[in-house]
Order: structure tokens, then C-alpha cells, then sequence
């Protein structure tokens, strides 16, 4: 018999500490179509290769997805070098960053986290009942010896996005590679290399070269953003042999569907396409970049297909104010206040008449 007073199911520490992730508006008010730039998205959305394999994979709806994504880890090792036994593929790297802290740490555990970075890292650790601890950064980057000198005893996974969103900065390989280096070999050191594509910094590395096999590293990889499937979530991660042991051990095992397995493949062998789109994101980028900085707004360089871009904290000419404004023009990007960035827009690269739109609007609010 059920007593009334009795109280409900109590979930996990930390739980009730989330603020859930709210991703990019899509909507205005008033506007059938509006300009999209509030997510990291691709301007050209997907190959038309990768559609073909999506809509031909609807015949086999009733069928269950390979659980072990051979074809996908064998083209992904054969594109990138790599070991396909190593590779571990996810609903999204959300889903893989998830599958690291529910394995690696829970409570009592410190997972740490540069100041600006993306917010799953910290809502990942609260959700495995462990403790998010955020370091600061220097000059909007990544510091790797504050980050070595957070480290404790109850430290088990550092996640380091790079390049990171939102800031669209980087860190040179030499300093991955200190920052592996640095960290006791219990400690997972996860690189989220989600904008990797758009890269041409010749000191950079996506990581896969820091993951050795017996070691502690592991690289995070996506085809939400250059390879424009968002939406079918699918992503990637390349470990040592014992974090992809245990990574197949805690997934679902079906956790990624076949269509985005066929998508994924299709996607990875239209090189021309990616070209295309690397291509338009950095045209888009420098110009856009150029053109904030002639109407005095603060520009962070990028090497992602997104910017940061900050306004004045003066009522009215400030980044709330632009935020409206944009959106009266029909134009929507992404307000930065939950990533401790109240001054800043993160504005996402569309096709050059939608950023040619959107400097426009910026001239119109600035008033130069």
C-alpha cells in the first residue's frame, strides 16, 4: 500500500545541478525563412552522396544497424591512418563524451575543463555524479599549465577541445603534446577535435598522433560539422586499446543507426564536396572577420567555421542589443551569457550572400 507521504524516486547526485543544454535557435518571430547561424552547421549541408545512401538505407528500416560499424571504422582507419580496431563510433561525439565519464569517473571524481569550452563536458560529468571543475584560460585559450596544476588526486579525464568552441582558438601541437605529457597516466586526456577539418595551421594536430595504444589519450571526432550531418548524429573516437575495449563494453549495442552508418561512409569518400566546403567556411570566415573589425567590434581569430565576436558593454550598443537586432532582420546567431561570455555573439558561417546579409545588419545596428 502506498504511503503518501512517502517520497518519490531521488535521482543521482548532480542531476538536479544541470541546466539542460539548449542548442541554436532555428525560429524568429514573424520570419518563414530565417538566416541560421546560431549552430555550428554546415553552409552546404550534407554530399549529395551521403543523401543518396540515407534515402537508399530506408529500405532497410526493419533491419537492425551492424552494431560493430565495420564498414564505417575500416573507411575511417583507411582515410585517416588509423587502426580500425581502435575506432569507437557514437550517436554524435556527445554520445561518446557522455560514454567517457559514465566509464571513467563518477562520484568523487574531478573532471576538468578550460573556462570557455563546450558545455557537455561539465553536464556529462554532473549527469555521472562526478564533479566539474573549470580552469581558467589565457587570452580566450586553453592554459595548459593551469590546467596541469588543477590536476589532484580525484582528477580522472581532461577534456580539451581543439579547436574550441566557441572561441575558435587552438592550441599548437607542442602544447597537446606537453599537456599529455603532463598528466599522470591515470588521468584520460580527451581531445575534441570536432572542427579539425577546417584547419590549416601548419603547428596544429587533431590528436591522433598523441593516442598510442597502452596510452592515456583519446581523439574525438564528428560528422555534424564539415560533413553536414547534424542531424543524423554520428560521431567517432580513436583510443588506446583498452579505452576502446571499454567504450564497447558501456555503448548500446546499436547505438548508432544504419542510415548514419551509410550516410557516414558516403559522406568520408566525397573528398570534392569536403573541399567545398572548407573552402566557402574560410572564405566566409576571413571576410566576415574583416569586415566586424572595420566596425570597431572585437573579432577573436578563428580557424573554426564560426567567430566570437564582442560588443561594447554599453546599454543598447551591446551584444543583447545586436542579438535583437539581428533578429529583426531575420538573422539568427547564438548569445554566449552560459559560456561566461555576456559581451559575445558566436556567429556560424553560412553562404556568402547569408554573411554579406548579416554584415549589413551588423553596419545598420553599428551605425558605421
Amino acid at each position: 500500500m502506498k504511503n503518501g507521504n512517502e517520497p518519490g524516486p531521488v535521482p543521482r547526485p548532480g542531476i538536479m545541478e544541470i541546466a539542460p543544454y539548449v542548442g541554436g535557435e532555428s525560429h524568429v518571430a514573424g520570419q518563414a525563412k530565417p538566416i541560421k547561424l546560431s549552430s555550428n552547421e554546415s553552409a552546404l549541408g550534407p554530399s549529395p552522396k551521403a543523401r543518396a545512401a540515407y534515402e537508399k538505407a530506408a529500405a532497410e528500416l526493419h533491419r537492425y544497424p551492424d552494431g560493430g560499424a565495420t564498414a564505417l571504422r575500416a573507411a575511417l582507419g583507411k582515410a585517416h591512418g588509423l587502426d580500425p580496431a581502435r575506432i569507437v563510433c557514437g550517436a554524435g561525439s556527445d554520445e561518446i563524451i557522455a560514454l567517457l565519464v559514465r566509464a571513467y569517473a563518477g562520484p568523487g571524481d574531478e573532471v576538468l575543463y578550460s573556462e570557455h569550452e563546450f558545455l557537455m563536458y561539465p553536464l556529462s560529468a554532473l549527469a555521472a555524479g562526478a564533479t566539474p571543475v573549470k580552469v581558467k584560460e589565457k587570452n580566450l585559450t586553453a592554459d595548459v599549465d593551469a590546467v596541469l596544476a588543477a590536476v589532484t588526486e580525484k582528477t580522472r579525464i581532461v577534456f580539451s577541445a581543439n579547436p574550441n568552441n566557441p572561441t575558435g582558438t587552438y592550441l599548437p601541437k607542442a602544447e597537446m603534446r606537453r599537456l599529455r605529457d603532463g598528466l599522470p597516466k591515470r588521468v584520460l586526456l580527451a581531445i575534441d577535435a570536432a572542427y579539425a577539418e577546417f584547419v590549416d595551421a601548419p603547428d596544429y594536430t587533431a590528436g591522433a598522433d598523441l593516442v598510442e595504444a597502452d596510452g592515456n589519450t583519446v581523439m574525438m571526432r564528428t560528422f555534424s560539422k564539415i560533413y553536414g550531418m547534424g542531424g543524423l548524429r554520428l560521431g567517432w573516437a580513436y583510443c588506446p586499446v583498452a579505452v576502446a575495449d571499454v567504450l564497447n563494453r558501456v555503448r548500446g549495442p546499436f547505438n548508432v543507426s544504419g542510415p548514419a552508418l551509410a550516410a557516414g561512409e558516403a559522406a568520408l569518400a566525397d573528398v570534392d564536396f569536403v573541399a567545398r566546403q572548407k573552402a566557402l567556411a574560410v572564405e566566409a570566415r576571413d571576410w566576415t572577420a574583416k569586415e566586424a573589425a572595420a566596425l570597431g567590434l572585437e573579432v577573436t581569430p578563428s580557424v573554426g567555421n564560426f567567430l566570437l565576436i564582442q560588443f561594447p558593454a554599453v546599454e543598447g550598443k551591446d551584444a543583447k542589443a545586436a542579438d535583437a537586432f539581428l533578429k529583426s532582420r531575420g538573422i539568427i546567431v547564438r548569445r554566449m551569457d552560459r559560456y561566461g561570455l555576456p559581451r559575445a555573439l558566436r556567429v556560424t558561417m553560412g553562404t556568402m550572400d547569408e554573411m554579406k546579409a548579416f554584415v549589413a545588419a551588423l553596419r545598420a545596428f553599428t551605425g558605421k
